[in-house]
């Protein structure tokens, strides 16, 4: 069984960098076929995509967040870890990692396994 554990601080002061990592078990991140997703979600709002990982290591991000974002990953510790530069307190939300099937499936917010999400608050 494929479990997903976020980790990262909970509050960072605007203009950071939020820095979280995905820890995953029960499957390599270099297997082929799967797409490793950054998701959040603000308070009072939907799911918002924020970037992936192919099994490749081959990142895509969304399009408002492409000049802030970055997705890396460690294959040894069988992590991905994602970056948010210049926050603001509209980049507080609970964040999240997960796994998807398809690219498809990545882009209508459908994912095969999702972790518990780690609450950020961006605050001075």
């Amino acid at each position: 069984q494929v479990q997903l554990q976020e980790s990262g601080p909970g509050l960072v002061k605007p203009s950071q960098t939020l820095s979280l990592t995905c820890t995953v078990s029960g499957g390599s991140i270099t297997t082929s076929g799967y797409y490793w997703s950054w998701i959040r979600q603000p308070p009072g709002k939907g799911l918002e995509w924020i970037g992936l990982l192919n099994s490749a290591g081959n990142a895509a991000y969304r399009s408002s967040l492409s000049t802030r974002a970055s997705i890396s990953r460690d294959t040894t510790k069988n992590q991905f870890t994602l970056q948010l530069s210049s926050v603001t307190p509209e980049d507080t939300a609970v964040y999240f990692c997960a796994r998807s099937l398809s690219y498809a499936d990545v882009v209508t917010l459908n994912y095969e396994h999702r972790g518990q999400g780690t609450q950020v608050t961006v605050s001075s």
